[in-house]
């Protein structure tokens, strides 16, 4: 059944470069794990739970990421900024209820259910079991983490930090986000506050991540809720994650079921 009460908003228009040689012909989220690209994987989680109605905004070869099952925006100025400034060049499709997702991930449908069942007006997942999956991925569980902090109430105060120590991260950001209507609202009013001065948390607009974004409206006393899952994702960010074993079996076991495109096929 359709979903028409919310839409989503992916993230792909990086290149990936520690990715590379796999990406120098296609973007970030179209490398393959067993024939199958990360985005088809994500779009078909997102139409499991009846969600078609999908922005994919592009940069890095984006002429690859035509489909008829979803809309295709395009930062033109991919390759001198990031995150945030990608977001808002599909500004016009930023009302109702949105979730926003990193392209270079997939999750479980029990992942996506307990976020859109949130009533917040910001909510992100956030992964509490994060260190065995970064202690697969890297030699030292540090690498490539960031802090996140949490209230009694499971409301984040500190966010996407370099931490010092595995104390300073109660779990884990993935880069999947939702929204309601008066969230939006408020991510919108904060972006273009934070425009007229060019800086977020003192870096430049066009290179803030998300997570700089959540953290300036946090500090703003904005709210955002963390929504705590357990594993059921990947993140693939390098060539390792690429042929992980774990990758794999993760894969397979959060997308048992699904309808996912045949090996080769072309979603065009």
């Amino acid at each position: 059944m359709k979903n028409n009460n919310i839409k989503a908003i992916i993230l792909v228009a990086g290149e990936g470069t520690r990715l590379h040689p796999y990406t120098l012909d296609r973007p970030k989220c179209m490398v393959e794990v067993e024939g199958v690209s990360l985005i088809d994987r994500q779009i078909a989680v997102l139409n499991s739970e009846g969600i078609e109605d999908i922005v994919m905004i592009g940069g890095y070869k984006s002429e690859m990421l035509q489909r008829d099952n979803a809309v295709l925006r395009e930062n033109p100025r991919y390759f001198e900024t990031n995150m945030v400034w990608t977001l808002f060049c599909a500004e016009e499709d930023l009302d109702g209820d949105i979730l926003i997702c990193y392209g270079d991930i997939v999750y479980s449908k029990d992942i996506l259910k307990a976020l859109l069942k949130s009533n917040s007006d910001i909510a992100v997942t956030i992964d509490l079991l994060w260190e065995s999956y970064w202690r697969a991925r890297n030699e030292n569980p540090l690498d490539d983490a960031e802090t996140l902090k949490m209230h009694s109430d499971g409301t984040i105060y500190e966010i996407g930090k370099k931490p010092k120590s595995i104390s300073e991260i109660e779990g884990q950001y993935m880069g999947l986000i939702k929204l309601n209507s008066s969230g939006v609202t408020k991510l919108k009013n904060f972006y273009h506050k934070s425009l007229k001065t060019g800086k977020l948390l003192g870096k430049n607009i066009e290179n803030a991540y998300m997570t700089d974004l959540l953290q300036a409206m946090i500090d703003a006393d904005i709210e955002v809720q963390s929504i705590p899952i357990s594993g059921g994702w990947i993140e693939v960010d390098t060539v390792d994650d690429l042929h992980s074993e774990v990758t794999k079996k993760r894969l397979a076991d959060i997308q048992s079921g699904l309808i996912l495109p045949k090996m080769g096929e072309v979603n065009n």
